[in-house]
């Protein structure tokens, strides 16, 4: 009989302003085993009102043993607006015997008809599980003092993270154990029990407090920690205030345990930096978060909200820094770096992250990425996880132009894990690949720690360090932590962080680039090679078999495709898949390929594709339709392989699965605007027309909606000055959109950029639409020569206007900057504009007003400023004036 079990469902409502609901709430668990049906969350355990702002919830359901947790359906039944509910996360707590299962399913999104996606039930999968044995959990009593001088406590979730040597807790909530009890006041101290696994020596605790609109900030005192049981007691002085308007602005603090016993451990301010690529719309308007994780512990969620770099954050090709207070992690690890948009486009290009002690550190750590983190474009993922290739100087060493290529030697220390038996050394080769040639030094390892040196003459600058091994029998597997590399002539230095695992009957090649202060480090690619066997009679074949990848920037080494001791068989007709990883190649040319067969086999290999995955998302293919191995007498034949052809597949990987209404969030940011805020419209050029011209609500950077029906992918945004000339012109520094439905993002260059020309004499400025998969369309300097006709009484001193229509869409009515058209004279204006592509037609057309305003127009002609050739001319000869003819004073030319 399967048992009734009782789970406690722990519900987290988020800290955004109007998270709580009203409504009621309803969930599914589903397990291995069946689920629990739609049960209604009735009765909070914790809290008189449920689901308030901040607040976490517990129910209770019985139901029949489900198994392992993995999804569950949560919804509510509030309609209309106001309704909606922002939910954090759940995590559901059970019994089982002696096993105790904890498991966490992340929301962090609204559940709201008018927000978000308008759903208002989510499916959740399982984000973690934890395993709890029975007697292994400690009970802490909490004590927290606020200073006196702090203000009156705001509705805010304040947290608490408890690290020791064994791992760390959840995410503690701090808050009261009866309903109504204000914590926080100033000069109180308020103690919480609360209860984590088994933590071993406690080192530090992180306190945080969410970002709540007009929260003033808490001025910590200290914290005391007892455990229960044990009753060992723990102090952190902490002094400080957590605000974003006071001290250090942050929310998130750390405070390293004091003892008498041992050392307490330093706080660093960690330059975080943030490198963004030269790439179209590589910018981002997210929000960016970042944990650094190292040998102790890591730092949490930490948002990047303050750049130590002038102007706005995340902008292509620029680097930002941001200092994270974290206790000392020891040697960095990894990074896990993400953003809160989900769009196309609305995510960034990460060139890499680069992180350091502090603002006087020499040496920084390097993460390399180099793609994309955006829903559509790249991997499609918005959060990555980056390993460390190593630590780097962050500038280059000042030598005396004399000493530039001083005679040295490179001293290289090589640290691993403990050998148990050092009589049986550790075969390997360190291949170290120079811009000149490469060389192979075969190493015995022996112990924990060892050195060589060598000068590496005529092998030039290094560009990356291969390790291959074992070449011995291996009892044990062996760990290489790190090549420290330092230049005893140029001082050149740097840390490679292998940390890889050498183990026995394996051949294993890794590699990674060298790290120098002022070259950005090539990253490190997985390439997918398929091995295609002809389907020809005997065409399969078994034996040993290695490859070599040549590229523009270097090759792969040899790699081998059968394990050691171990033979191969390519079956007939089939494709084999291989992956190996090596150091950005540049573009492949051609593939070695060795075979030996113990049977004299012969071997028909069609072709090779080799992927890559990561980064250019292309393929390569190479054409043998060849034998391998035929009466030969050879041990290997080897044969070299040429690049047949190359297919990159496109960017956007992903489609939109959800159908744009054209409805878009817009917002512009301008200074110098003038005090009375001139009429602005804006209309919104696509591939299958235009918008029709509507307000621009606002100049200051506050979001307004944009209908702009189908008009397929946005080219380029119009502004038209409505009312008379402006005195100077508009400083526009952001315009961006958002689809409200897929949630895509265009971004548009702003920089330099004035509405309405810097000294506001235009009347239209178009700027052109950013994508990732595809430039802009570019900016074009159009040189409109006005023919007027030699007739009696042909000039008109009426303002003129002129629409230009092309392929791409048409300039919007502007007006011709020359006052008077005289008789048999040729006016030029210049018109700036996005490209319009091949030019079909003109509408040109004057005000009416005023003794003699008619006007008898020859010719007009545009060509490109700058071009002699290509030039466009439309005929007219008529009159445009009320009085004459058809008394039209509006004509559309082609």
């Amino acid at each position: 009989l399967l048992l009734v079990l009782v789970y406690e469902v722990h519900v987290y409502t988020g800290a955004k302003l109007g998270a709580e609901t009203d409504s009621n709430v309803f969930i599914n668990l589903i397990g291995t085993r069946g689920d629990t049906g739609k049960r209604k969350l009735h009765r909070s355990k914790n809290n008189n009102v449920k689901f308030r702002h901040g607040q976490m919830d517990i129910f209770c359901i019985k139901a029949v043993s489900l198994g392992d947790l993995e999804k569950v359906l949560i919804s509510h039944d509030g309609a209309g607006p106001g309704n909606g509910w922002f939910l954090d996360k759940i995590v559901i707590k059970q019994k089982e015997g002696k096993e105790a299962q904890e498991v966490a399913f992340l929301c962090n999104r609204w559940l709201d008809e008018y927000q978000d996606d308008g759903k208002t039930e989510r499916e959740l999968t399982a984000n973690s599980k934890y395993f709890v044995k029975e007697n292994s959990s400690q009970q802490w009593r909490v004590q927290v003092k606020t200073d006196g001088d702090s203000p009156e406590p705001q509705e805010c979730k304040r947290t608490l993270v408890i690290y020791g040597s064994k791992g760390k807790s959840d995410e503690l909530l701090l808050s009261p154990q009866t309903p109504g009890y204000v914590c926080f006041l100033p000069r109180a101290t308020n103690e919480f029990i609360v209860e984590t696994g088994d933590l071993g020596d406690v080192y530090k605790i992180r306190v945080s407090c969410d970002d709540v609109p007009g929260f003033e900030g808490w001025h910590l005192k200290s914290f005391h920690l007892e455990e229960l049981h044990t009753k060992q007691e723990l102090n952190f002085d902490c002094k400080c205030w957590l605000s974003l308007n006071r001290e250090d602005k942050e929310l998130v603090k750390e405070f390293p345990a004091v003892n008498e016993d041992q050392k307490t451990l330093p706080v660093y301010k960690y330059v975080v930096s943030v490198h963004i690529g030269d790439r179209w719309e590589a910018e981002t308007f997210a929000n960016v978060y970042i944990t650094l994780y190292g040998k102790r512990g890591d730092t949490g969620v930490r948002k990047l909200h303050t750049s130590l770099a002038e102007g706005r954050k995340f902008q292509r090709n620029k680097v930002d820094s941001f200092l994270v207070e974290a206790v000392s992690l020891s040697h960095l690890q990894k990074v896990v770096i993400g953003h809160d948009r989900e769009g196309y486009g609305a995510g960034m290009y990460l060139k890499m992250v680069t992180v350091k002690e502090s603002q006087d550190s020499d040496k920084e750590w390097v993460f390399p990425w180099w793609n994309w983190l955006d829903t559509h474009l790249g991997l499609c993922e918005t959060v990555c996880e980056i390993v460390t290739v190593g630590r780097r100087l962050i500038s280059s060493p000042k030598l005396p132009e004399i000493n530039m290529k001083s005679s040295g030697l490179w001293i290289m220390d090589i640290t691993g894990s403990d050998l148990s038996n050092e009589e049986d050394p550790i075969c390997l080769s360190f291949i170290f690949y120079g811009n000149l040639s490469r060389k192979k030094l075969p190493l015995q390892v022996t112990g924990k720690a060892i050195q060589f040196k060598d000068e590496l003459a005529d092998i030039g600058s290094i560009s990356k360090v291969q390790v291959t091994g074992p070449h011995s029998e291996l009892k044990q597997p062996w760990h290489l932590d790190l090549l420290h590399m330092k230049h005893t002539g140029t001082k050149e230095e740097m840390y490679l962080a292998f940390d890889c695992w050498f183990n026995p009957n394996e051949d294993k090649c890794v590699e990674l680039p060298a790290l120098y202060a002022d070259q950005e480090p090539l990253p490190v690619v997985e390439y997918a090679i398929h091995l295609h066997t002809g389907h020809l009679k005997k065409a399969d074949a078994t034996g040993e078999a290695y490859l070599c990848i040549q590229g523009e920037k270097s090759d792969s080494g040899k790699r081998w495709l059968n394990s050691r001791n171990r033979l191969i068989t390519f079956a007939r007709g089939q494709v084999d898949v291989f992956k190996i990883k090596a150091v950005y190649l540049g573009k492949l040319n051609q593939v070695l390929v060795g075979f030996k067969s113990l049977k004299k086999d012969e071997w028909f290999l069609e072709k090779i594709v080799i992927k890559e995955v990561f980064y250019t998302f292309s393929a390569h293919v190479f054409v043998h339709n060849d034998w391998i191995n035929k009466c030969s007498k050879k041990d290997f034949v080897e044969v070299a392989i040429p690049l047949k052809e190359t297919s990159v597949t496109s960017l956007l990987t992903k489609d939109f699965d959800i159908k744009s209404r054209g409805r878009w969030q817009t917002w512009v940011h301008c200074t110098q605007v003038p005090e009375d805020v001139p009429d602005i419209q804006v209309v919104v050029f696509g591939r299958k027309g235009k918008s029709p011209a509507q307000e621009v609500q606002n100049l200051n950077d506050n979001p307004f909606l944009l209908t702009v029906g189908d008009i397929g992918d946005i080219t380029k945004v119009s502004f038209v000055l409505s009312g008379p000339r402006l005195g100077r012109g508009i400083k526009l520094h952001k315009l961006r959109l958002k689809d409200l439905d897929t949630k895509q993002e265009l971004g548009f260059h702003t920089e330099t950029q004035w509405l309405f020309g810097e000294d506001g004499s235009e009347t239209v400025t178009e700027l052109a639409a950013v994508r990732p998969d595809k430039p802009p369309l570019r900016g074009v300097l159009y040189s409109i020569s006005v023919h007027t006709g030699t007739l009696p009484a042909s000039g008109t001193h009426a303002d003129v206007f002129i629409t230009v229509f092309g392929e791409q869409g048409d300039s919007c009515k502007r007006r011709l900057r020359h006052s008077n058209f005289e008789r048999g004279q040729v006016c030029i204006s210049e018109m700036r504009a996005v490209d319009l592509g091949q030019l079909s037609k003109v509408l040109v057309e004057h005000h009416n007003i005023g003794y003699g305003a008619g006007w008898y127009l020859d010719q007009i002609v545009i060509r490109e400023s700058g071009k002699a050739d290509g030039q466009y001319a439309f005929l007219c000869q008529q009159w445009l004036d009320s009085g004459v003819g058809d008394a039209q004073t509006e004509r559309m030319l082609k």
